[in-house]
């Protein structure tokens, strides 16, 4: 019969906390018998309520309209195909599309890119970050035709593609909330495709993600985005073709 093995000595709180000082994941939490302590799990069920209230919550887009165009910029209020949240989130096709009323606000003209704000999984991410990293962003693109932003309700990903297509933009920008965690419900990402259309693939554009105040700050990802633009004005292309930057700057590497 094999021997059995000591159980492994109980961690000290002052170990725990060192530990749990290099990460926000939930690791070496306190335990009381075969269950976890109450502080810990009351903790978890906060987390959870915070993700899921951010996959639910609605857009505000007038809100963000007015505080685009308080910074000077044109922006227009669209909606995509899906009716309400609920049909939103059972139906993913339905929002990567724009609605009959929101295609006819849409005017062609001659741009070098498009900025669309759009709530995703998460309307927090969309509402804390997005103008943000738009204020950062735009004065380095002093020299860019850039068409009015639009900010999306119930919008995903290649919603930007149909966006892009109709303004004949050549680069469309999509800044929207990803899917939560349980430490980061307002996550923003953003998503750069060159030649915007409908039936682009996901490997044609490039991502960055974790913009929020404990991951990527603004003015890094205003610095990301602006090499990912410039480098996909010169190649004519994004995916897979244009590599990451060799190196942020110091004072702009994620926290």
């Amino acid at each position: 019969m094999p021997a059995l093995e000591a159980p492994p000595p109980e961690m000290s709180a002052a170990a725990r906390e060192a530990l749990r000082s290099y990460t926000p994941a939930r690791i070496a939490l306190e335990r009381t018998g075969v269950s976890l302590a109450t502080r810990p799990l009351l903790d978890f069920q906060l987390a959870h309520a915070r993700a899921r209230d951010a996959v639910q919550a609605a857009v505000d887009v007038r809100m963000l309209c007015d505080e685009l165009r308080r910074f000077g910029r044109d922006a227009l209020a669209l909606k995509s195909r899906a009716p309400d949240r609920a049909t939103y989130l059972r139906r993913p096709d339905m929002g990567r599309s724009l609605s009959d009323e929101s295609v006819a606000l849409l005017t062609p003209g001659e741009y070098d890119v498009v900025f669309v704000v759009a709530d995703g999984l998460s309307a927090f991410a969309a509402e804390r970050h997005a103008s943000h990293v738009l204020q950062s962003l735009l004065p380095l693109l002093a020299d860019w035709r850039v068409a009015p932003v639009c900010v999306v309700e119930q919008g995903r990903v290649a919603i930007g593609d149909e966006i892009g297509e109709a303004l004949h933009a050549e680069l469309a920008v999509v800044l929207i909330g990803e899917r939560p965690g349980l430490t980061s419900p307002d996550s923003l990402g953003a998503y750069i495709t060159a030649g915007p259309r409908r039936g682009r693939k996901d490997s044609e554009r490039n991502c960055i993600s974790n913009i929020r105040d404990e991951g990527l700050t603004h003015e890094a990802a205003a610095h990301r985005l602006h090499y990912y633009l410039t480098e996909a004005r010169r190649l004519r292309v994004t995916g897979l073709a244009i590599k990451d930057p060799a190196q942020d700057p110091p004072e702009l590497l994620p926290r």
